[in-house]
């Protein structure tokens, strides 16, 4: 099975706000959701918004889990949110490191709340309504900020916090491993 293109940096679709699902039970609305979910899992991503498969719709899909790129990454069942809403932000923030899949081979240090409430809709159709905290809380954002046409770059605070992925991960082999 061939990944859909990403959109990457510069992409116009990545810089304008997404427009909300009027039809969940469309069938170009489930085809995206379908094509979002095997494209995060495909591309080793913990989450993916529907702007970048080119699709300019309120859609994000969190599915963290373990893998080459994040391999401290909670292991979760995928969720998919369509038009989510975050209703609260916690006062405290952190600074993490985030990468993203149309910022192709990047790392940067983005502040993010460390817990938020958001609201949105199951594929079902269903309203929910639930707090995140941690990393699960991070993806969410990183998500919904595609959806408002940012990306993590513009949360940077520094040009130092944007680093290559490659040098970010021997980062983490040396904090993992110490004596190399």
């Amino acid at each position: 099975m061939s990944q859909p293109a990403i959109a990457q940096l510069g992409a116009t679709v990545l810089s304008q706000p997404a427009e909300p699902v009027t039809d969940i039970y469309h069938g170009d609305t489930r085809k995206l959701i379908q094509e979002m979910l095997d494209t995060v899992k495909q591309a080793n991503g913990v989450g993916i918004a529907a702007p970048q498969l080119f699709a300019p719709w309120r859609i994000i899909v969190i599915a963290s889990s373990p893998n080459p790129r994040y391999p401290d990454a909670p292991q979760m069942e995928p969720m998919v949110m369509i038009n989510p809403k975050i209703l609260w932000r916690s006062d405290s923030i952190e600074k993490g490191w985030e990468g993203c899949l149309s910022v192709a081979k990047k790392r940067g240090l983005v502040p993010r709340h460390t817990s938020i409430e958001v609201s949105w809709l199951t594929e079902d159709g269903h309203s929910r309504h639930q707090k995140f905290s941690g990393f699960v809380a991070r993806v969410i954002q990183h998500e919904c900020d595609h959806l408002d046409g940012k990306t993590f770059i513009d949360r940077i605070e520094s040009p130092d916090e944007l680093i290559d992925e490659s040098e970010y991960m021997a980062r983490q082999a040396t904090e993992t491993n110490p004596l190399t």
